[in-house]
């Protein structure tokens, strides 16, 4: 490495341990932000020239015209399927083509029919198929509202925020004189003489050292929302605050662009690692949401008012005072590109934006397990000791991971060859164990002759250029680095090639991926990541950025699916992502600190990637940077337990923290809720597999469950998994109890270790001490679970199962039982079996869901725990084939508990247990 950067790295990872702020932009410091956020709300200069308009079965299309300057944009308007609305506005005649954002829809999304119901010249208004909902554009100035029923659902350009920067030709360029030009394209330039003087940052901007060429001028565009009735608005991750947006009109925008951000700075919009343009906004009547199809950089402005909505048109009669919510989008390249989620339900939502980017992929089952890192595992003898600790202490684990010091001089898809000089063997004894391995495989590549990966991108011209057209060098790990060029298809496709095991060498099936760095980072670069002005074929990067992490993504997925022939599902962890990303695997919250604030944070940064998509999300148990007290790192584990990814991690600087290093009694607590992650693997699963079925959120906030109940509205310190157990961590120092919310004024709630039984609709006070996690199972539902505990997931896949089943009077209890291979796409053949797990009227039933699957398991029922039971005469057991028999049972008076002991069916099979 060379010494310069090995002294900046010193300087800047072993310093202070706090994020610069200095290095990052502001919005006034964003030249296209400060110039966008300078408009002030008012009239609009833009009208719709209703004698273009043009309806046909699939869309309409009308001229828009900026009547300050006189552009023409192009408005289409779109009814989908699923009741969602399209907005596309775009110049008509672009000097050059304009980016529009590709691959990150699974289809091009199906339309339905427009109708006309009625036009004059202030407007048209159109039918969304029901009768009750419409869309009125309104010609003077342009507006458009979407209407159902008397009810503003939502409103475009109400406060005139509508911007279009279009593309032109600099004034000092040669070409500019040329006669060839079209006396249409001169009007705009004329138009805009007079804002070219007084704008600064047009065509060329500088930061702290670093200048950006902006060859194309300024492009930012903007569009402003209005919520009638919506106080609460959700989204836009990735920033390291509360799930409740919080109003910007004091501040700065929230920012999305893919940035390395160590030790991120808490509660404010500052942009980190991924960016996904989505917002749901949610009141007690409906959920609906805003999803800005952009890859450039973009900034969220979010105000909230009370405000009067007058007589519109001839529909909506007189006027009310409600609470609106107000979001600006500035972005600052490419088009405006709309989807307009209408619900009404969170649920709806959820299954309109996945019919949009697809739902989370599914992960293999160990996967969901526990996973051991940290930079870096030194050599393959201190892989074996990590690996025979958990055997000594009895913990279960997963994957152990291999950061960056395991390769070749930080060549990727290679191994130190002092450190590792036997891959294979340290893979195939974790193997004998079930057991497997994750190694980073980062995108930027050293830049030497030596090195395959690199003379073979260069040689195939795949690395990203600069604007003078060379090869795009930035610093990184390995020293002087390449870019390979991820948005370009016959690029992905060979780095997927590259994960095969006769061209990984020393890899084999048991080892996965973990994608870092690819925001991407340039260390030398500015705000730590690539120049806006390199090149990607016809594009700049300004035009793709918040793409490059999803991009890496996706080859590295393909790499290990295509290496197994198709067969096996992969599992990558990235840490840039955008909307689409849930398709290709996890992602975690990024370089945390061991600090209780980090810990706190890692719920809400979850819950908000989980409404847009990103169910598989986790934070660095302990805190990445500095080193945790043994009451933080065990809070931590509790914590971590219980979301959906479950790794622990630490810096290279960091003490060792591996379980078993804290004293007997410690060890013991973090033994505890690991075994409870794992004896609950198989509801764990069930919600992958749910998740990845529907596009809902494994962890979700109280308020999607419960849309109508205000009091959940910004909880953000408790959560539920699924619908049927929720989660209330303990995230405070020292503390002796703490106060959960238990919703639903007809929900009962048993305490999952003490079976205690509450009612909804409470805060709760809970005395805790340091082994407490206070998680609650919802009355009336039925959680499989598995007790024996082994080493690793894999090792207990034909273990036998105990079914938690607890009642509601007022309800019948339902659950479900997912099994399959635990690692193949066999699933997609109909190889699983699911079933449906029902208690009412004194019997317990198994039914097949999925009658036409085929799979067989070894698995079955060792006991029943029924909480909120009575004491049955006796109990009875009949089968599939007739067969009836009497069960053993206890029953806990005190706390109204019945335990059936070995039942002993099949897992696979039906079957009723009568109480009599």
């Amino acid at each position: 490495m060379a010494p310069v950067l090995m002294l900046w790295l010193v300087m800047s990872l072993s310093g202070t341990w706090a994020v610069d702020k200095g290095n990052f932009k502001t919005c006034d410091q964003s030249a296209f932000c400060k110039r966008q956020r300078a408009l002030k709300p008012g009239e609009s200069p833009y009208r719709a020239l209703l004698e273009t308009m043009e309806l046909t079965s699939t869309r309409l299309t009308l001229q828009l015209i900026n009547d300050n300057n006189k552009v023409h944009l192009l408005l289409e308007l779109y009814r989908l399927q699923g009741n969602i609305t399209r907005v596309k506005i775009n110049e008509l005649k672009p000097l050059k083509p304009r980016y529009e954002v590709p691959d990150v829809l699974i289809r091009e999304p199906s339309t339905e029919p427009l109708s006309l119901l009625s036009q004059d010249e202030n407007g048209v208004v159109l039918s969304l198929g029901s009768e009750s909902q419409r869309v009125i554009v309104s010609a003077r100035p342009f507006r458009l509202d979407i209407m159902e029923g008397r009810d503003v659902l939502m409103s475009l350009n109400s406060r005139g925020l509508l911007a279009f920067e279009q593309l032109r030709m600099r004034k000092d360029t040669p070409l500019f004189s040329i006669h060839i030009l079209t006396q249409w394209m001169i009007s705009i330039f004329k138009a805009k003489e007079e804002e070219e003087k007084v704008e600064d940052g047009m065509w060329e901007e500088t930061f702290k050292s670093h200048s950006d060429s902006k060859p194309n001028g300024p492009s930012a565009i903007s569009l402003d929302f209005s919520l009638p009735g919506v106080e609460h608005v959700y989204g836009i991750p990735e920033h390291a605050d509360t799930l409740r947006l919080k109003t910007t009109d004091n501040g700065d925008p929230y920012r999305l662009y893919n940035l390395d951000v160590f030790q991120y700075e808490l509660y404010n919009p500052m942009a980190l690692y991924g960016a996904v343009p989505v917002m749901l906004a949610h009141n007690a009547q409906r959920t609906t949401g805003i999803f800005w199809l952009n890859a450039a950089e973009t900034w969220v402005d979010i105000s909230s008012n009370t405000t009067v909505f007058g007589k519109m048109l001839d529909y909506v009669q007189g006027s009310s005072e409600t609470p609106q919510t107000d979001v600006r989008w500035i972005s600052e390249s490419g088009i405006i590109d709309v989807f307009i989620m209408l619900g009404p339900t969170p649920k709806d939502v959820f299954s309109q934006y996945a019919s949009l980017t697809g739902t989370q992929s599914f992960p293999p089952e160990a996967a969901v397990g526990y996973h051991q890192c940290r930079w870096n595992y030194n050599d393959q003898e201190d892989v074996t000791s990590v690996d025979a600790g958990f055997d000594e202490h009895n913990i279960p684990y997963d994957y152990i991971w291999l950061d960056i010091e395991h390769t070749d001089g930080k060549r990727y898809f290679t191994w130190d060859p002092h450190k590792f000089a036997t891959p294979k063997e340290m893979l195939q004894g974790l193997m004998d164990k079930k057991r497997k391995m994750v190694a980073i495989v980062d995108p930027h590549i050293k830049v030497d002759s030596n090195y395959k990966i690199h003379n073979e991108i260069r040689n195939r011209a795949f690395y990203i250029k600069n604007k003078d057209g060379g090869d795009y060098e930035g610093w990184c790990w390995p020293g002087s680095a390449g870019y390979p060029d991820f948005t370009r298809a016959d690029m992905r496709d060979w780095w997927a090639s590259m994960f095969a095991y006769d061209q990984y060498e020393g890899s084999m099936e048991n080892l996965y991926t973990w994608n870092d760095m690819n925001e991407p980072s340039v260390f030398n670069g500015p705000e730590v990541t690539m120049h806006k002005d390199a090149v990607h074929g016809a594009w700049e990067h300004r035009d793709v950025h918040n793409l490059y992490g999803f991009y890496v993504q996706m080859a590295t997925a393909q790499g290990l699916i295509r290496r197994s022939g198709g067969v096996e599902r992969p599992f990558v962890l990235t840490r840039a992502f955008f909307a689409g990303s849930q398709r290709y695997g996890a992602v975690w919250t990024g370089d945390n600190a061991a600090e209780w604030d980090h810990l706190k944070i890692s719920i809400p940064m979850c819950l908000s990637l989980g409404l847009v998509g990103i169910s598989f999300c986790g934070a660095d148990v302990g805190g990445f940077f500095k080193s945790p007290s043994t009451e933080l790192l065990v809070r931590w584990y509790q914590t971590g337990a219980y979301q959906p990814f479950f790794r622990a991690h630490a810096h290279l600087d960091t003490p060792r923290r591996e379980p078993w290093l804290f004293g007997p009694e410690n060890t013991a607590l973090i033994r505890e809720a690991v075994r409870q992650r794992y004896t609950l693997l198989p509801y764990w699963y069930q919600q992958f597999y749910h998740s990845h079925r529907t596009g809902q959120p494994i962890m979700r906030p109280l308020w999607v469950e419960y849309p109508q109940d205000p009091a959940t509205f910004a909880l953000d310190d408790e959560f539920l998994i699924g619908r049927d157990l929720l989660v209330h961590p303990v995230t405070e120092e020292g503390a002796r109890g703490v106060t959960a919310y238990l919703p639903g004024k007809d929900e009962v709630w048993f305490d999952v270790h003490t079976f205690q039984k509450h009612n909804g609709a409470q805060n709760l006070y809970i005395p805790v001490t340091i082994s407490s996690i206070p998680v609650f199972q919802r009355g009336g539902s039925i959680i499989p679970r598995k007790s024996r505990v082994r080493r690793s997931s894999t090792c207990m896949m034909q273990d036998p199962y105990t079914l938690y089943v607890a009642l509601n009077p007022q309800r019948t209890a339902e659950g479900e039982l997912y099994i399959d291979d635990g690692h193949t796409f066999n699933y997609e053949k109909k190889e699983f079996i699911h079933r449906k797990l029902f208690f009412a009227n004194n019997m317990l039933s198994s039914e097949n869901l999925a009658p036409d699957a085929q799979f067989s398991t070894r698995s079955w029922f060792e006991r029943i725990v029924i909480l909120g039971a009575s004491k049955p005469s006796k109990v009875t057991l009949k089968t599939a084939d007739g067969q009836e028999s009497q069960l053993e049972f206890d029953f806990d008076a005190s706390m109204s508990v019945l335990t059936l002991r070995k039942p002993s069916m099949n897992a696979g099979l039906d079957w009723n247990v009568m109480l009599q």
